[in-house]
């Protein structure tokens, strides 16, 4: 996408934010955890805009040598376009810069699409986290990479 802005998540994105992470997740983040993350100290939050329009964002948090993203999404009519990809090197370019050399994240056992997508950037099944999910309930497969 030639037109395609990634910048800090603010404030005032919340509203379309919500509206993606409603139509992405049956057990979708408030608002406040949006908030929490755009002001949380060791937190990195993107999002990226087409045309003024924001499609997708990423989460992630830091500790030391260590990174969990926490959450990406990209707005139906945008995905398989390459925008959770250039979201995806976009934190991993921010973490390797914080010091980050290793990072996990949790994906549904049944989301083989997510999992495929994660593995593209180095991303292995490391073992399962028993009913992490709710709605319905599921395991989470953890899956781990390096920088």
């Amino acid at each position: 996408m030639a037109d395609l802005l990634i910048r800090e998540m603010q404030e005032s994105d919340i509203p379309a934010i919500m509206e993606i992470e409603r139509s992405s997740f049956s057990t979708p983040w408030s608002e406040i955890s949006f908030l929490n993350e755009i002001y949380k100290k060791y937190s990195i939050a993107k999002v990226a805009v087409s045309e003024g329009k924001l499609i997708g964002y990423i989460c992630a948090n830091y500790v030391f040598h260590e990174s969990h993203i926490l959450n990406l999404a990209v707005h139906q009519d945008f995905r398989k376009r390459g925008v959770g990809t250039i979201l995806m090197n976009e934190i991993m370019r921010d973490l390797k810069k914080k010091g980050c050399v290793f990072m996990y994240l949790e994906v549904r056992v049944s989301n083989t699409g997510a999992q495929a997508f994660y593995e593209r950037f180095g991303f292995k099944a490391d073992s399962k986290r028993k009913k992490y999910y709710a709605h319905p309930d599921e395991d989470a497969l953890l899956m781990t990479g390096r920088l």
